[in-house]
């Protein structure tokens, strides 16, 4: 398992954390998920052998954030 940390611009409140929340969980491979809109980050557990972080970046973008490292 690896552990990622993005900043994610736009969420604003707990829909906000939901949203992006539920689009990861829904991926398989990804184990943990910890969304934070007042820190303005997500920090995911995954299995790299399943799922890339370009594909977790894709899915929160998806919902209409913005994703860095």
């Amino acid at each position: 398992m690896s552990t990622i940390t993005m900043r994610v611009g736009g969420m604003h409140c707990g829909s906000c954390e939901a949203l992006v929340r539920e689009a990861l969980r829904e991926l398989g491979g990804v184990e943990n998920v910890d969304v934070s809109h007042g820190t303005g980050t997500v920090t995911i557990v995954y299995d790299e052998g399943m799922i890339s972080p370009e594909t977790l970046k894709s899915a929160i973008e998806k919902e209409g954030y913005t994703v860095s490292e």
